[in-house]
């Protein structure tokens, strides 16, 4: 594996430090009036979610880690577990349903995720950063609400809650940005 320098630190790099694998979360550069310049790194274990605050200098060698990103389907869910399938080889892998946070309302039968293995051990699901999805309720279309800005409120078939615009109705088809959670196009 790879050593870099603790100012070369970037916010997504994956580190092997303390023992742990720990993802860069939040990197920033201080140099202040008295003595050398670091780098403050919020980190985020990609085992166990915890958080840490950690100064690098740049005198200091941290080991980066490169993770393989794999295509899975997902396949279904079971005690608290989501099952995955490698379309290739057709190994299965369980994971548990929390490692997607408050995403996982978006994770869809026969849906191709992302899965980031570091040797054989699966660490992170990042799923499509768009998803198609139904609004299941949401106030009636108002003629004349051509404003801009103005959003209503709308509960997807996910349960999810978004703000959509006033031209869109109910039981039509809208794409999602999984990553921000918000309102993109219509399907």
């Amino acid at each position: 594996m790879p050593k870099i320098n603790g100012n070369e630190i970037r916010p997504g790099n994956v580190l092997e430090h303390d023992g742990g694998l720990w993802a860069a979360v939040k990197v920033d550069h201080v140099k202040p009036g008295k003595g050398g310049a670091f780098a403050q790194v919020e980190l985020k274990n990609l085992r166990d979610g915890r958080k840490l605050n950690e100064r690098f200098r740049s005198a200091d060698k941290v080991e980066r880690v490169r993770l393989e990103q794999k295509d899975q389907q997902f396949l279904f869910e079971a005690d608290d577990m989501l099952t995955f399938m490698d379309s290739q080889t057709f190994d299965q892998v369980a994971l548990p349903a929390d490692i997607l946070g408050d995403r996982r309302p978006f994770l869809q039968d026969g849906m191709v995720v992302q899965i980031e293995y570091y040797e054989e051990e699966a660490l992170n699901v990042t799923l499509p950063q768009r998803v198609t999805c139904t609004v299941a309720e949401t106030e009636p279309v108002v003629k004349g609400q051509t404003a801009a800005n103005s959003f209503k409120p709308a509960i997807l078939d996910n349960g999810v809650r978004v703000m959509i615009p006033p031209f869109v109705g109910q039981d039509e088809a809208i794409v999602v940005s999984t990553e921000t959670m918000e309102y993109v196009e219509r399907a």
